[in-house]
């Protein structure tokens, strides 16, 4: 099976978590611009979330451009993915009602982690598909921006408890980190490809 199935499953389900984000905002109650500013954290946690599924989106579409071939492990990598991703509507919904309260947002920061690993598993498995001196296993070897991102999760989750505002700016970092699409695929499909001519 080629990956153009996968990819139109991930796209339409990514599609659908930004609309049932969307349709979570709540039309304010007045008409005045005070009125919207009370809306603040609502809104900021859906930019925030926002901007991570298009995180996922743009490093998905790089991942994918790598398979050789959907193996079952990776068919089913990408659900684990997709499973945590579409948890996202959820968590930003809880924690734009009560902004910076503790459960709520390391219950976020929790569905941010395990979406990352997921996105490692499927990494994983997309590289398993590749020989040793395959140029994209190189370019995962220092994967210093998915480690780091993973520790700052972890942190987040833990300063949720006492201090949820530096939580959520951890939480931002990582997606700053991340905003620009990770380049190492490209360059390693690059390499590999004026290496065999």
């Amino acid at each position: 099976m080629n990956t153009g199935r996968v990819e139109a499953l991930t796209d339409g389900l990514l599609a659908i978590i930004i609309t049932i984000m969307v349709f979570d905002i709540t039309v304010t109650t007045g008409d005045q611009l005070s009125d919207l500013l009370a809306l603040w954290p609502v809104l900021l946690s859906f930019a925030l979330s926002f901007v991570y599924i298009a995180i996922y989106w743009n490093n998905h579409s790089y991942l994918l451009s790598a398979c050789r071939k959907l193996s079952p492990a990776v068919m089913w990598g990408n659900m684990h993915l997709l499973f945590w991703l579409s948890l996202i509507p959820f968590a930003t919904r809880w924690v734009g009602s009560y902004p910076f309260a503790p459960v709520p947002s390391a219950v976020y920061g929790a569905v941010l982690l395990m979406a990352a690993l997921a996105y490692f598993y499927l990494q994983k498995r997309i590289l398993d598909q590749h020989e040793h001196d395959h140029p994209l296993r190189h370019a995962f070897r220092y994967d210093w921006k998915g480690k780091t991102s993973t520790v700052l999760y972890a942190v987040g989750i833990g300063l949720a408890i006492v201090q949820p505002v530096l939580s959520w700016l951890l939480y931002a970092t990582v997606a700053v980190l991340w905003f620009v699409p990770d380049s190492r695929i490209a360059r390693a499909l690059n390499d590999h490809q004026e290496a065999s001519k």
